[in-house]
């Protein structure tokens, strides 16, 4: 998983730079106790460090207090508040002066306008965007708010004026949508259907363009045809809640949902800039708009989830839960943050919890939500009970899946359902080539069961040329030759295996009979003693304890399961 708690550490990290983990105030001399603005200054950056913002934010507030004035100091603070979610305090203590970094000057800037906003400055929040251009990185989520923070300046021109940024096809896209709400606000309604229309016109529109059209069509009074645009939506995902709850909404003739606010709005427009931070693996960049975006409008809850994930690859596990837990039950995003929530506990082990939680998100029939139960019941061996739910979701699916395929094929595969499982492998590869885990896995199949040892032995060649630092790929690769009867060239890859993923089982295991074939065998009893420490499943434990116990070493198996 990767991790970006270290990075949110620095002051300069919001725009790419860095700063030792060690750096201290200019003067240590004078911060001596473990209660002194050096004190807290080291806790708060240890805390930013392991992911756990609010705590970090605490600590540096503290070393503030305490007569740390240090500009390393300050932007930490300021930094932490932001990831923390306390805007409104690093808006008050966002970095300025020539001592300050400019990457955080900028977002300084751009954190205090929409704190203004928040606090219903709306002309503050303007005059802050108008003093200086606030350039790299933040010029997607200025343009999409910049509409906004006119509004609630007042501005009846720039209010409407559509976001633009050459080369950016998001900001043209969903600022066209914030422009189309805008439109509605002044009661240009033909103005505004024709921007409603553009967004959904494409041949796969965005469900967030969809709800949003049809919403305005439902306050116009035309739920026909809003009824009409949501069934299209779900013709093409019929498990997407938002949309199947817009529908109900609309057939039922309930009050459709209100025009958003401004701070509504100027909230949808920072989620744009944050999904394409994720998408750049700026990170950190993400979660400081998406806490800007909470501000605004603490029921965002997609921005919640986005939340989550984010501090979820952190390592925070307990505020990734704290996010996901935001979403109540009405709300389209629950299934979801459940489906989240259940991988939290999952990986900590508590599987009964995790298949809890699961189970109530698919019961909500989201499609995304119905494919981590079955992968959740795979992870905990009840594969019978995930077949059927992934096969559910390859019918509704509007073109072949292959990550879909490739799930019911292992999934059959773990059932002991070979002939199901090959189909569905072969289906997959046939979508997807190239792809170096499918190629690993329907190789490695027929590799252990002793068939196509050639054709396979090609295909994990292909998956390690593409992934060489697998060490699972590695591994197919020497139990191919070994199956082959290479068993010299089956120990080198296999060595190079053990050492890319030194504790899994099976490798040591297979790297053990490789071993006792050449003729080293205590090295051979050695690794199969290795495996019984490494918590093998009961067939792998099984195996190594038959061999130890014999003393006969593996049987070789050139053909055949």
């Amino acid at each position: 998983m990767r991790h970006i708690a270290l990075a949110l550490i620095a002051p300069l990290v919001l725009a790419g730079g860095c700063v030792s983990v060690g750096s201290a105030p200019s003067a240590p001399d004078e911060l001596t106790t473990a209660d002194s603005a050096y004190g807290m200054f080291l806790a708060g950056s240890s805390a930013l460090a392991e992911g756990r913002g609010g705590e970090a934010s605490r600590f540096l507030e503290m070393a503030q207090a305490r007569g740390a004035d240090d500009p390393v100091v300050a932007e930490r603070a300021f930094t932490a508040a932001l990831l923390a979610g306390d805007v409104t305090r690093a808006a008050a203590i966002a970095p300025s002066g020539p001592l300050a970094s400019e990457p955080n000057q900028r977002l300084g800037r751009l954190v205090k306008a929409t704190d203004a906003l928040a606090r219903g400055r709306g002309k503050d929040a303007k005059a802050i965007l108008d003093a200086e251009t606030i350039g790299f990185p933040h010029r997607a989520a200025v343009a999409l708010l910049t509409p906004w923070i006119a509004a609630a300046a007042g501005d009846k021109e720039g209010m409407v004026v559509r976001p633009q940024l050459r080369g950016d096809a998001a900001v043209d896209y969903f600022g066209q949508i914030g422009q189309a709400h805008l439109f509605e606000r002044v009661r240009r309604y033909d103005e505004a259907e024709t921007d409603f229309k553009a967004v959904t016109a494409a041949g796969t529109p965005s469900d967030l363009a969809l709800v949003a059209y049809g919403a305005f069509l439902e306050r116009r009074g035309r739920r026909a045809e809003a009824v009409e645009l949501y069934e299209g939506g779900l013709k093409r995902r019929p498990g997407n809640v938002a949309l199947r709850k817009a529908r109900e909404r609309a057939v039922a003739v309930r009050r459709p949902p209100a025009p958003p606010t401004i701070r509504q709005g100027a909230a949808f427009a920072l989620l744009t800039p944050a999904a394409g931070m994720l998408g750049a693996k700026q990170d950190q960049v993400a979660l400081a708009y998406l806490r800007m975006a909470i501000h605004l409008d603490p029921a965002r809850y997609d921005a919640w989830l986005m939340v989550g994930d984010v501090l979820q690859q952190a390592g925070d596990i307990e505020g990734a839960r704290a996010a996901y837990g935001m979403p109540g039950p009405d709300t389209a995003e629950f299934p979801a943050a459940q489906a989240k929530l259940a991988w939290t506990y999952q990986s900590a082990g508590d599987k009964a919890g995790a298949l809890k939680l699961a189970q109530v998100a698919a019961a909500e029939g989201d499609a995304d939500a119905r494919r981590t139960y079955a992968d959740i019941l795979r992870a905990n061996e009840d594969y019978a009970a995930a077949i059927p739910i992934l096969s559910d979701l390859i019918a509704e699916a509007r073109a072949p899946d292959w990550e879909l395929l490739f799930a019911r094929g292992a999934a059959y595969e773990r059932a002991g359902r070979w002939p199901e499982a090959e189909a569905d492998l072969a289906a997959a590869l046939k979508l997807r080539p190239e792809e170096a885990e499918l190629l690993n896995y329907l190789g490695y199949a027929w590799i252990d069961r002793g068939e196509r040892l050639p054709e396979a032995l090609g295909m994990v060649e292909k998956a390690v040329a593409a992934n060489p630092q697998s060490g699972a790929i590695v591994d197919s690769l020497g139990w191919a030759h070994f199956r082959l009867g290479n068993h010299k060239l089956a120990v080198e890859f296999l060595e190079q295996a053990v050492e890319l993923q030194a504790g899994d089982p099976e490798i040591n295991n297979h790297l053990g009979d490789a071993y006792w074939m050449i003729g080293r065998k205590d090295e051979a009893v050695f690794q199969w003693r290795r495996v019984l420490t490494l918590k093998p499943d009961d067939k792998i434990r099984a195996d190594a304890e038959g061999k130890l116990a014999s003393g006969l070493g593996p049987t070789p198996k050139l053909a055949g399961p």
